[in-house]
């Protein structure tokens, strides 16, 4: 792809590399069309809406590789990494996608397991006698 911008998205343990550049609306995950790739309907939602805010549904093209996590981490690593990459084309919709959080890389992750504990926080089940 020649003159097409370069953006790096991160989510949970989820890292998109995304290439966006001028063209018809087509987004590409992984070799395959995003509805085809994302099943559900939220996530595929999420992946247009920072195209739906800046009100340019059919100006970019979006080629992506996702690696690492599930489904939802891998379509936020994709909404960041198309933001940061709308950036390098317009550097006037910075405040646009601020407002929405779509530029900010979303920190919560799983929380680790403690010992004692079953899982992060749950308790094993206590027992008086």
């Amino acid at each position: 792809m020649d003159n097409s911008k370069y953006a790096t998205g991160k989510r949970k343990t989820s890292i998109a590399k995304v290439w966006l550049s001028k063209g018809s609306g087509k987004i590409l995950v992984n070799g395959k069309d995003f509805k085809e790739y994302f099943k559900r309907p939220n996530h595929q939602m999420q992946i247009v809406r920072p195209f739906e805010i800046i009100n340019e549904m059919t100006s970019y093209d979006v080629n992506c590789k996702v690696i690492g996590g599930g489904m939802t981490g891998q379509a936020g690593a994709m909404v960041h990494g198309i933001s940061k990459a709308i950036l390098m084309y317009d550097e006037n919709l910075k405040s646009t996608l601020k407002k929405e959080k779509l530029t900010t890389r979303d920190s919560r992750s799983v929380e680790r397991k403690k010992y004692g504990h079953k899982k992060a926080r749950r308790s094993f089940q206590f027992s008086k006698r």
